[in-house]
């Protein structure tokens, strides 16, 4: 099947494209948001091709992740959409501005999200997220803590980024993401958008990962945090309460109780592996890339054998 989308998330566009699809990205002159193409820090398979969009005609099905996309797809082709972000303003009364559609189905990324926006009559589903095996193993060899998030000085109190100096006194903070160099503060340290294969590694140095995005659908990079094996301390909120179950990481939103127990993991390396080996569990069997990349085939199966 040929797939069109447009490189737009990075983790969730390298674990889609591992299927068995040919995947189709439109690319242009600039590499802009429009036409990013291949991804640089990322590894994806020779069955994904860049092309102008204009090149692209025989697509049997458009990866819609935008509004502003719609009016790209050439005509004819049947359209997912997928709803990576929790709604915003008037939450929950939040409508989707493809709500009451009857030409396209919405796909979340989350049960979270799929029950706070209001979609109407428009056909909705879920399709949970899928990761790669990041390839290494938390070692947590480095006394500190590790954050990945993007934009953390513009997004602010979304991000979490006013606890952050919660933490420093527990233990050197180190966040990893794009956008990230504007950050100071006392024990803080950046690491601005490095590959996904050396930030994997660095923060499997780290002792413990910290996920503090007030409102979020799903960090990829929590998962991914477990999958290596990473003690996790989160908050409680949006969908982070499914995906880390009471025996696979502290949850909370009382700050301070988060607080402690970095500090408790930190101090008590046995409790930590124990932790960080249930996380990891967890992630590989909850949100694996092969039952991820299943679900998708089934959905696409589905949408194009309609529309024929």
């Amino acid at each position: 099947m040929n797939v069109l989308l447009w490189h737009v998330h990075g983790s969730w566009t390298t674990a889609f494209v591992q299927g068995k699809h040919r995947y189709l990205i439109p690319v242009n002159a600039a590499r802009d948001e429009w036409g990013r193409g291949r991804a640089q820090t990322y590894d994806w398979p020779p069955t994904v091709e860049e092309k102008p969009l204009g090149a692209i005609r025989d697509a049997d099905v458009a990866i819609v992740q935008r509004v502003e996309e719609l009016g790209l797809v050439p005509p004819g082709i049947p359209i997912v959409y997928v709803e990576h972000n929790t709604p915003k303003g008037d939450v929950p009364n939040t409508r989707h501005p493809l709500a009451d559609r009857d030409d396209v189905l919405i796909v979340h990324v989350t049960h979270f999200n799929q029950l706070f926006w209001d979609c109407g009559s428009t056909r909705t589903t879920v399709v949970e997220h899928g990761i790669a095996d990041p390839g290494v193993r938390w070692s947590g060899e480095l006394r500190r803590l590790a954050v990945v998030t993007n934009d953390p000085v513009r997004r602010g109190r979304v991000t979490g980024t006013d606890l952050y100096e919660r933490f420093t006194p527990v233990a050197p903070l180190d966040v990893f993401g794009m956008g990230v160099a504007g950050l100071s503060g006392d024990r803080i340290t950046t690491h601005d958008d490095p590959p996904q294969r050396a930030m994997h590694a660095e923060l499997a140095r780290r002792g413990v990962y910290l996920h503090l995005t007030r409102w979020t659908s799903l960090g990829l990079s929590l998962i991914e945090a477990m999958r290596m094996g990473m003690p996790v301390v989160a908050l409680a909120t949006t969908e982070a309460i499914e995906a880390v179950p009471p025996d696979a990481g502290v949850l909370s939103t009382d700050v301070s109780v988060l607080v402690e127990a970095a500090r408790r993991l930190l101090d008590e390396p046995d409790a930590a592996k124990s932790l960080g080996e249930r996380a990891r569990q967890v992630a590989r069997t909850r949100y694996g890339l092969d039952r991820f990349l299943a679900d998708w085939d089934r959905l696409l199966e589905e949408e194009t054998c309609g529309s024929r």
